[in-house]
């Protein structure tokens, strides 16, 4: 995730500048501190995450790459869906049929600043991707792929990381369609995946 990180320097707070104050020490002959003011990481990241069903083999990977995300940006924000995007998203999984967000109010609030990684195993039926009536946990007035576009629309900076193995990603139908909704960026949940996703969204 460092390779997303486009530092800048803002605000009041002050950190110590460690070789200023060497060099300024050694030209004055006594001790000169020297400060700065404090980094901060300015690439804002939305984080998307697949839970539930075929998913929940995969908790642990996400939670690790959830871990990271939270210590590398000081912009961080994420929202939960199950399969596909729809047309409502949430934040706390226990409270996933009371409390959730419209994904619109999602697409109104965040600036096309954002760089949005979407999380998950792709796999799921056609259907929930290509059709009003495909989710299998509510109706969905309009298909997955529909909210999906929005959503890559709205941050055109996006990827989509792949738990799953890739050696078997052409087996399932349903990943093809979300590689091609992602214009082929869905790289692998590994080391490897993780640098190739970041070099994409740095683009």
């Amino acid at each position: 995730m460092k390779r997303l990180r486009r530092w800048v320097r803002q605000g009041s707070q002050e950190e110590f500048a460690l070789d200023e104050t060497i060099d300024s020490t050694a030209r004055k002959g006594y001790l000169d501190v020297k400060t700065r003011p404090e980094r901060h990481n300015a690439v804002k990241l939305l984080l998307f995450l697949d839970v539930g069903g075929s998913m929940d083999d995969h908790v642990r990977e996400v939670e690790q790459l959830f871990s990271a995300a939270r210590a590398e940006f000081k912009h961080l924000d994420f929202f939960y869906f199950h399969n596909c995007p729809y047309e409502r998203l949430w934040k706390d999984n226990r409270r996933r049929h009371a409390e959730t967000t419209p994904t619109a109010e999602v697409i109104r609030t965040y600036g096309p600043d954002y760089k949005a990684l979407f999380v998950g195993d792709a796999s799921m039926s056609p259907y929930e991707i290509a059709m009003p009536g495909g989710s299998v946990e509510h109706w969905n007035a309009e298909p997955g792929r529909v909210w999906l576009d929005r959503l890559t629309g709205k941050w055109a900076k996006s990827a989509w990381l792949n738990p799953s193995n890739q050696r078997y990603w052409h087996y399932t139908q349903s990943v093809g369609m979300i590689r091609e909704a992602m214009d082929e960026r869905m790289f692998p949940l590994t080391l490897a995946g993780i640098e190739a996703a970041t070099r994409a969204l740095a683009r």
